[in-house]
């Protein structure tokens, strides 16, 4: 697998298994599942997360040094249980119920790794719910400098919209779906004027809304609009881990300076790619092979 030949990108936030319907436990997390299409993509990042010193947590560090991940930001916690979701789907959709006071909530702002030349910072809002993790991610923002990337996600009952806005205050990118943008811009009579009002209250230099089966909308500082469509007759397994995939690749433009229309292209087609899959991520580097191919 190629290495990344630069610096290389910072992704902050929860690890944690996904506990299906049907019995099967996978592995995912926001952050952990955009970690690793990075890693798989070439770009290397530092994943900056925190296990629990049980079997789940060793299995979580065995799987990513057999990814190649570097592991020197994962953090051992004997005190916390390492993370798990149980995951409901109906009509296509998937529902959560996020147990709390698990291992990646206590990040140690005192045992992170060194931060120099971080090209961009990477964090959702789950990982936030915490006073240890917002601690630990003020420390990497003040010490590192690096841009911010803020994929927003909404899980009830751990956010609220004084909090959300603040963090994407932040922020130079975000990332949300429809649902996340009604919640927290909820004046205006059409999504582009919504996706406006919060790109101008927060000074976001790019908002992309994720939209389900219709793709995905980005609206840039200026107020031009790009928009993309998913290829038709997707083969759908699931949706968890869509708009993670959509998000990782997404980064991967900006660290390789793609067009922001290249980058949309890439980033709807390798999403729907990856919801014909049992969970959010791949165990095979060979799902990664047309991509590589087609994009370099």
């Amino acid at each position: 697998m190629k290495k990344a030949n630069g610096p290389r990108p910072l992704i902050f936030g929860e690890v944690l298994f996904d506990r299906f319907p049907e019995g099967s436990v996978v592995l995912g997390g926001a952050p952990f599942n955009v970690a690793w299409h990075l890693q798989a993509f070439g770009a290397a990042p530092l994943f900056v997360s925190r296990v629990g010193d049980d079997p789940l947590g060793r299995s979580i560090r065995d799987t990513m040094r057999d990814w190649d991940m570097d592991a020197s930001g994962l953090q051992l916690d004997s005190a916390h249980p390492t993370g798990t979701v149980e995951v409901s789907i109906e009509n296509d959709e998937p529902s959560f119920d996020i147990v709390d006071e698990r291992a990646y909530d206590f990040v140690a702002a005192g045992d992170l790794p060194p931060l120099q030349h971080v090209p961009l910072l990477y964090h959702g809002s789950l990982a936030l719910r915490n006073p240890d993790n917002r601690q630990a991610l003020e420390r990497i923002r003040r010490t590192s400098g690096a841009p911010v990337f803020v994929d927003v996600n909404l899980r009830p009952p751990w956010w609220d919209k004084a909090s959300v806005t603040e963090m994407l205050q932040t922020a130079r990118w975000a990332k949300l779906n429809d649902a996340e943008l009604d919640a927290l811009a909820p004046a205006g009579d059409n999504l582009m004027s919504r996706t406006g009002a919060l790109q101008k209250d927060c000074d976001l230099e790019l908002v992309i809304v994720t939209l389900g089966a219709e793709g995905a909308v980005a609206r840039t500082r200026d107020g031009a609009l790009q928009q993309v469509a998913p290829e038709p007759n997707l083969r759908l397994v699931d949706t968890v881990g869509a708009g993670d995939a959509f998000s990782a690749v997404t980064l991967l433009g900006v660290l390789r300076e793609w067009d922001l229309g290249t980058t949309l292209l890439r980033a709807q087609s390798f999403a729907g790619a990856v919801v014909g899959l049992r969970g959010a991520i791949p165990a095979s580097r060979e799902f990664y092979t047309p991509f590589l191919i087609d994009w370099s």
